[in-house]
């Protein structure tokens, strides 16, 4: 089985802020898919089926963004999966707005739920696809993450959205070296 996490905060108040990147991409994905988040495991939103022949799991941690993984490492546990069939999507303040990053390993490089995900399950050798929203230095890091998307980078950063889905979406069937061969950087 596939598991593919987007990281974002639940709730109203944090639709659409720059640190929900993660849950736009998998709802995304999600709808690519026709699979749709109905239930609710692991403290998380799951949406489960299958896609291109391969069982899917997407999966949105209700647990907020700083112990996204609790959520992520009960599943892992719980279906024995491979670190391979692991993908997690999240924000990231270092790649500008419209830009999105794919790597098989690496640090949290700052991103919390990535850092809680990491502790628990023991390694960095997590693949991940950073979606990037930029920093501005004169706002602190909690308000700029918790804010919203600007009108004026809406169209760039919904582009990077929807290039993220594709390149997680490609992730079930394609091998992850050539998923980041043809999406990594991509500012579509």
């Amino acid at each position: 089985m596939k598991l593919i996490v987007g990281l974002g905060n639940p709730g109203k108040e944090y639709e659409r802020t720059r640190h929900n990147a993660g849950f736009m991409v998998i709802d995304k994905v999600a709808e690519k898919c026709s699979l749709s988040f109905n239930k609710t495991k692991f403290n998380a939103l799951v949406a489960e089926g299958k896609v291109h022949g391969e069982s899917v799991m997407l999966m949105k941690p209700q647990t907020y963004m700083n112990l996204s993984g609790n959520a992520v490492s009960e599943a892992v546990r719980f279906y024995k999966l491979d670190l391979s069939d692991l993908l997690i999507i999240h924000d990231d303040l270092d790649l500008p707005v419209g830009k999105i990053r794919i790597r098989e390993s690496g640090s949290a490089g700052g991103q919390n739920g990535m850092k809680n995900i990491i502790n628990l399950l023991g390694t960095q050798d997590i693949r991940r696809i950073r979606v990037g929203i930029d920093k501005n230095k004169l706002i602190p890091v909690p308000d700029y993450v918790l804010g919203k998307i600007p009108e004026e980078q809406k169209d760039e950063f919904d582009q990077a959205v929807e290039t993220a889905a594709k390149a997680a979406v490609a992730s079930i069937t394609m091998s992850f070296s050539n998923v980041m061969n043809r999406y990594n950087g991509a500012k579509r």
